[in-house]
């Protein structure tokens, strides 16, 4: 690579280093202090300078929406991986775990982003089915597993998700959800792939039932 190539491709290189770098920061930033924390503080966690954060992201809600997206896209490439390196049920249950933390992120943003010149319509309608595939894939696989049952959608598994998480202004609540979130994986189960101990369990309340 000749010398001017380089110095040519550098600027290239750093100028998407340092977009991502605002990216996380914002991530941490947004989710700590919400909608009303300030871009310098964003700019000084990603060690950037502020005009550098207004290059790439002119306006507040720019940044919120590209941190939206980005979460988004990485949920989605997290199904990929899961789907090559977990078990059908734990893949899923892994991946919808993950959201809570998504949900973490994007709860300081809500009242920006609807506020926000960019189509809000076209934003929800990307996060929407982005998520419904992926986890769409995860769901078909543990599906075809025998480990879940076959009368759920991918789309009854979002909704699940974003009522599970109404409560995110509540203190503690990410503990809360994800022990729900547990117990209704594990009441999407299928039969058969229930363990011996909780069939045991269902015949000796059936027995008791009866004597009763």
């Amino acid at each position: 690579m000749s010398e001017l190539e380089t110095r040519t491709r550098k600027p290239r290189t750093d100028a998407v280093r340092n977009r991502e770098r605002v990216l996380e920061a914002a991530k941490a930033v947004f989710s700590a202090g919400g909608p009303e924390a300030s871009l310098e503080a964003v700019a000084r966690r990603a060690g950037v300078g502020i005009g550098t954060l207004y290059r790439h992201f002119p306006t507040r809600e720019a940044l919120f929406e590209a941190v939206y997206r980005r979460e988004v896209q990485q949920l989605a490439d997290l199904a990929e991986e899961l789907k090559q390196e977990a078990q059908p049920l734990d893949a899923l249950r892994r991946w919808m775990r993950s959201n809570v933390e998504f949900v973490a992120t994007k709860k300081g943003m809500t009242a920006a982003l609807a506020l926000a010149a960019y189509k809000p319509s076209e934003l929800y309608s990307f996060s929407f089915d982005s998520l419904t595939r992926a986890v769409g894939g995860l769901l078909d696989r543990a599906i075809a597993a025998g480990e879940i049952r076959d009368d759920i959608s991918p789309e009854d598994l979002i909704r699940a998700l974003v009522g599970m998480c109404y409560m995110h202004d509540q203190p503690g609540w990410q503990r809360t959800v994800l022990k729900l979130l547990d117990v209704f994986v594990d009441g999407l189960r299928a039969k058969s792939g229930r363990s011996d101990e909780g069939g045991q369990a269902t015949t000796s309340s059936r027995k008791a039932k009866s004597v009763a």
